[in-house]
């Protein structure tokens, strides 16, 4: 046994390699999955009216610091908005006023929850809700918008008809 363990010692450590490997992409989509949250994480609310690009395990950050991820997404039946729980860093502590908005690192970037600390002198607490929110934006129909608009839209009497030919018969 040990003659052929001799013979195969770099094929031992490759397959030792690739089970590390293994495990380690386990742990680390444990992590970005949310399942990993960290013990004592503060659970708060948020209600947005689009939350398109956010599922459980995004990121949430303050002045682009990361400081929680969302743990949950459901529907509310009342209002038909999309109230989404987040755990944040019991650390951390929020303005009760604060703001929250679905955005993006950039037109090809990963979308996170930005929140914007508020100016009142109480905290949130776990079981707060934020209510002062804004969806995400849907980038194709902006670009839709953009590309489908009119010709010289809104231009009242503008460059296209002083350009325009006159001819009299």
């Amino acid at each position: 046994m040990r003659s052929l363990l001799r013979e195969n010692i770099g094929e031992a450590l490759v397959g030792l390699a690739v089970v590390l490997l293994a495990i380690w992409f386990v742990l680390f989509a444990w992590d970005r999955t949310g399942g990993g949250r960290k013990a004592g994480a503060m659970e708060i609310a948020a209600i947005f009216p689009n939350a398109s690009g956010v599922n459980v395990g995004t990121d949430v950050r303050v002045a682009g610091l990361k400081v929680g991820s969302v743990s949950a997404l459901s529907l509310d039946p009342q209002s038909y908005q999309v109230k989404v729980n987040v755990a944040l860093d019991p650390t951390v502590k929020l303005p009760a006023d604060s703001s929250a908005a679905i955005t993006s690192e950039g037109l090809l970037g990963s979308t996170f929850i930005a929140f914007t600390p508020g100016g009142s002198t109480a905290v949130l607490k776990s079981g707060d809700t934020i209510t002062d929110t804004q969806g995400s934006m849907d980038l194709m129909a902006l670009i839709g918008q953009f590309i489908n608009r009119p010709a010289g839209g809104g231009d009242a009497g503008g460059a296209d008809n002083a350009a325009a030919p006159t001819s009299t018969p």
